[in-house]
This record gives structure tokens, sequence and C-alpha cells, in this order.
């Protein structure tokens, strides 16, 4: 692809994020993402095959955003931090980035999506799973919590915090919560998941 390619390819996915970011999936029409970034509408179809096809590759970019983004917060602790804390590093991290951002955040967790976009949330999931399953694991190799099933557990931990988040994020939701009231209490909620004393 030419340098040319690239940058409207990226131009038409800046301008489906910023769409989203402000009215969610439904206002992120063919029209609307070519109009803001400048291109005819035909042109998005030499770069994705289809609208849900941009939103696949937008999706798993952002995801894989957040995936570092709590990987980079649970390797800036210091070394004593115990392998508890990194698994609450880790969730948090993702709590508060998403409610910096509630539209992004309530279009990646909740709101409806057409099914190549919801299979790609579904895999996100899971790496966010995987992630909190290593620092799990971490955390019972240290003896610093019980032995137990780190995946079932790590998924159930990713499950909660996302339906936790699902009411303050929604555009609805009217007033929210403080944010370090929320990030407090999924921290609490983490450590008692996982057996922390």
């Amino acid at each position: 692809m030419s340098a040319v390619g690239t940058t409207t390819r990226a131009r038409l996915l800046r301008s489906a994020q910023a769409l989203i970011e402000e009215d969610g999936y439904g206002a992120a029409s063919v029209v609307a993402i070519s109009q803001r970034a400048g291109v005819a509408a035909g042109t998005m179809y030499r770069h994705f095959a289809s609208k849900e096809e941009l939103f696949v590759e937008l999706f798993r970019s952002v995801c894989d955003r957040e995936v570092h983004a709590g990987q980079a917060a649970a390797a800036a602790l210091p070394g004593s931090a115990t392998a508890v804390e990194r698994t609450t590093t880790v969730v948090s991290t993702f709590a508060e980035r998403a409610l910096r951002n509630p539209r992004l955040a309530w279009a990646l967790i909740a709101e409806p999506v057409d099914p190549l976009v919801d299979a790609e949330r579904l895999a996100y999931r899971r790496r966010y799973s995987e992630l909190v399953a290593h620092a799990i694991g971490q955390a019972i190799e240290a003896g610093e919590i019980p032995d137990q099933d780190a995946t079932l557990t790590a998924a159930a931990l990713v499950g909660g915090c996302g339906e936790a988040l699902v009411g303050p994020l929604s555009p609805v939701a009217g007033a929210r919560p403080p944010v370090a009231e929320m990030l407090e209490a999924l921290q609490t909620f983490v450590r008692r998941a996982v057996g922390a004393q």
C-alpha cells in the first residue's frame, strides 16, 4: 500500500474513532466517516471491504492499546509491589481509562454492534483475561492468595468489572460516582475476589 493509501486509511480510522467517541457507533456512518476524513464515501471501500471491517480494525487497535496500558501500569510499579497489587493495577487501569473516555468505552464494552465487531469484543475480553490470569498466577505462586483456577477467576473479574462500569459509562447514566471512589471499590472487589488478605 502506498504512503498516500496508508495515510488515507489512518484518517478513516481516526475519523471513525472520533465519531464513536462523540455519539457512538450509530453516528459513524460511511458518509460521516468519509466526510470527516475529507474523502469521498466510495474511497472507504478501497481501504476496507465494509464498514464492519473498518470497525473491527479500529476496535482491535483501541483494545490493543488498552491491554498495553494495563501491562505498562503493572510494569511501572516498584519492584517491591506484590502480585496482588499488580493484579489490582491492571484492572483499575482499565477502569480509569474507561471512565476518562466513557463514550468510547461504552462502545467497546456494551453498545450493540454488528456480529463481526462483537466477535472482536469477545477476543479482547479473552486477551484482557489472559493478562489478569497471568497476574493472578504470579500471586498464587508467591503465596499471596489461595490456590485457584486463575483463568476462571480472571474471566470473572474482567466480566464483573466490565459489568460494574456499564451503568456509569452509559450515555443515559446521568450522575456518575466519583472516579476515585469507583476505582477504590473495584480494587477492593478484586482483592476480595482473589482471596487476598
